[in-house]
């Protein structure tokens, strides 16, 4: 069993704790709208993940609510927060702790396979929620990416092959994340995820999703016509995150 049937199977497992759940009032959701205009810098969306299948454990230094301070004073536009607990020590609650830190929106990064977790974690506050399109079928796909629009959460749909963009294209996604990385060997490949992005039209939001470390990263993601890029790991392997992530931005400029 690969990494990615690993953790689908866990989520399988989680589904009837998150539908038994007493859920709050969600918050007014916010834009997550990354989309540049000519001349416009790429925008950095910071990640607050503790742990990974790839990396293992990260920084622990700041709290989730001090860590996502310091990312929107250094110029995040926005953040994304990992929610699965068994494989990157997350959660739920770590949305909402960002949130309560920073005005900056928030993104569920999820392995969603049902609309209850749409729920969960639009009342924690996300903003906008990941959808895997390599282990969704077409309907599944369809499914979720409407119901998420539904629940006033915007759907970014990570695409890793050609045949998975075109997919996202074919059930109207406009926000759409290129991941270089592979989910289940975690190999990375930049050549793949850059010709993935030429695929996709210009008048959508584009996002470069991993394997981002240096300045001259950011700038060659920025070239290529992204609109954003996620910093993950980099920036959780630092105890401060300000310096790096001020440098990282400066550059996407």
């Amino acid at each position: 069993m690969g990494n990615l049937e690993r953790i689908l199977a866990q989520k399988r497992q989680e589904l009837a704790a998150l539908r038994a759940m007493k859920l709050p009032p969600a918050p007014r959701a916010r834009p997550f709208s990354l989309k540049r205009a000519p001349e416009q810098p790429l925008s950095i969306v910071a990640e607050i993940k503790l742990r990974s299948p790839s990396a293992g454990a990260l920084s622990t230094h700041l709290s989730v609510a001090q860590r996502a301070a310091a990312y929107a004073r250094s110029g995040a536009a926005a953040i994304s927060v990992l929610c699965d607990s068994k494989f990157f020590d997350g959660g739920y609650p770590h949305l909402l702790e960002a949130r309560s830190a920073c005005d900056l929106p928030l993104l569920c990064k999820e392995f969603v396979i049902d609309e209850c977790q749409l729920d969960v974690a639009r009342a924690h506050g996300a903003d906008a929620v990941l959808l895997i399109a390599r282990y969704l079928k077409d309907s599944a796909l369809a499914r979720l990416h409407a119901a998420a629009l539904d629940r006033g959460l915007t759907p970014l749909v990570e695409v890793a092959t050609e045949a998975d963009a075109r997919r996202s294209l074919s059930i109207g996604a406009r926000t759409i994340g290129i991941n270089a990385r592979d989910l289940d060997t975690l190999v990375m490949d930049a050549a793949l995820a850059e010709g993935i992005l030429a695929l996709i039209p210009s008048h959508l939001e584009r996002i470069y999703l991993s394997g981002l470390q240096t300045a001259a990263d950011v700038r060659r993601v920025s070239h290529l016509g992204a609109d954003a890029a996620l910093v993950g790991e980099t920036l959780m392997r630092q105890d401060d995150p300000e310096p790096l992530l001020s440098s990282l931005v400066a550059a996407a400029g």
